[in-house]
């Protein structure tokens, strides 16, 4: 992924539509029911190329506070070591789900200062202990927020992100998030004002 084939070497005009940054990778959802009623015996695996956006957003105002763009391959469990905790937010409590539950960044939110309030995994082959699922559906509703601000950005600005090149993927993110701050803050006021 990325290369460049070798008949395109030397043409530059063929090459500035190869998207050397983006990747594919597989989004999987729940099969839903057919029409008979019956659920299929396996889950969907639906390919997907491009980029993802990754966020930070403030827990009481939903404000997105960090953000950052990367391929659509990329572990979203690395990224929280990336800068997408911001030490300015007086809240010290990270929820998150479990691909960003690991010892790395476990340790790395301990040492600057961040309790974690990130999902746990269920353990393998086994079932989900009572008390840890318990658990879980608490943090979901906090978590749950974040869900809101993309789902925000999907219908009411139709964020689809079609350029080549991460720099310009970046820009259209950028932008969107911009864009959802500024609506959201001026839900705000409106809700403000009318109290």
């Amino acid at each position: 992924a990325g290369r460049i084939p070798e008949d395109w070497q030397d043409k530059p005009s063929k090459l500035s539509h190869k998207d050397r940054h983006a990747r594919w990778t597989l989004k999987f959802t729940k099969a839903k029911r057919q029409d008979d009623g019956t659920m299929p015996s396996s889950d969907l695996a639906i390919p997907f190329f491009g980029y993802k956006s990754h966020v930070s957003i403030d827990r009481k105002y939903r404000f997105i506070r960090k953000w950052k763009t990367t391929h659509a391959a990329a572990s979203d469990g690395a990224r929280l070591r990336e800068g997408l905790l911001d030490k300015t937010n007086t809240a010290s409590s990270v929820w998150a789900d479990t691909a960003y539950r690991s010892k790395a960044n476990e340790d790395f939110m301990e040492k600057q200062g961040f309790v974690s309030k990130v999902h746990r995994k269920k353990p393998h082959l086994k079932p989900m202990p009572r008390h840890i699922q318990k658990s879980n559906a608490g943090k979901s509703v906090i978590r749950s927020r974040v869900e809101h601000v993309f789902a925000d950005q999907k219908s009411q600005t139709g964020l689809f992100v079609r350029t080549v090149g991460i720099t310009r993927a970046t820009m259209r993110i950028g932008l969107a998030n911009i864009v959802y701050n500024m609506r959201r803050f001026l839900f705000l006021e409106r809700l403000n004002a009318s109290a």
